[in-house]
């Protein structure tokens, strides 16, 4: 009997130690599995931290657009209506490009258009009807010209200002950029006329912001670090070229 119950108290022993044994590991276990768990929420959160915005955004693409009805033609919330848009601008720039007519070639073939069109309109009518009906008629709004007239010029005073600016504050390292970047567009627009940059211009608004809306965090990542290239490539000229340059006695006041 002694034997037995040694050999009974044996195995409850054992038993409890297997089991002790197993809920350690098993707390363990799930202990790391928390750990590996948060660190990976933590590396991902550290690498969302990490994707650095162009130009330090913080609003979506669509309220940077405006959020109305032209952020809407720009990412194709109503492909209809962008795709129309697109199709007209194209067809007007394959009429003066490929096609070689005219501002005012367009504009008098349009005219007669509009007026065969109305003639036929009010002899039928009164040929059906034996009385002359209202034909329809265009009539432009003056708040139209006076709105892209302030518009236009507002953003061309603007313009000069700005160039101003940046001829009067004394900055070598911003003139410089300010030179560069009016040669380049001379350089392109030696390359092909002013309708054609405008086509381009116009397909880049109707293109670029839905695709970088699909591939933000790629085209982010990708521009930062070209950006960084370029800083590295300006400090070297800075320090080797820019740097050594004296500057002026005296600073321009700026335009106000």
């Amino acid at each position: 009997m002694k034997v037995c119950m040694r050999t009974m108290s044996e195995k409850m022993i054992a038993e409890d130690l297997f089991n002790n044994i197993s809920e350690v590991l098993a707390e363990h276990g799930q202990k790391g599995k928390s750990v590996s768990f948060f660190g990976e929420d933590n590396k991902a959160s550290s690498v969302a931290g990490q994707i650095n915005r162009i130009f330090g955004r913080q609003k979506p693409v669509y309220n940077l657009l405006g959020g109305g009805k032209s952020a809407d033609v720009l990412l194709w919330r109503n492909k209809k209506i962008s795709a129309s848009v697109l199709t007209g601008a194209t067809i007007i720039w394959v009429l003066f490009e490929w096609l070689n007519y005219h501002f005012l070639t367009l504009v008098c073939f349009a005219l007669v258009l509009g007026m065969l069109a109305q003639f036929i309109w009010t002899n039928v009518s009164g040929f059906l009807n034996r009385s002359s009906s209202n034909v329809p008629r265009l009539v432009l709004p003056k708040e139209l010209f006076v709105n892209i007239a302030v518009t236009f010029g507002a953003e061309v005073n603007r313009a000069l200002c700005y160039l101003q600016d940046i001829a009067c504050e004394g900055n070598l390292k911003h003139f410089l950029v300010a030179v560069v970047s009016l040669w380049v567009g001379a350089v392109i627009s030696s390359w092909c006329n002013f309708i054609t940059v405008l086509y381009v211009g116009f397909v880049a608004a109707h293109t670029l912001p839905i695709l970088y809306e699909k591939y933000e965090d790629e085209v982010d990542t990708f521009a930062y670090k070209v950006f960084d290239q370029l800083c590295g490539h300006y400090r070297k000229f800075d320090s080797s070229v820019l740097s050594k340059i004296p500057k002026g006695a005296f600073k321009g006041k700026k335009y106000e």
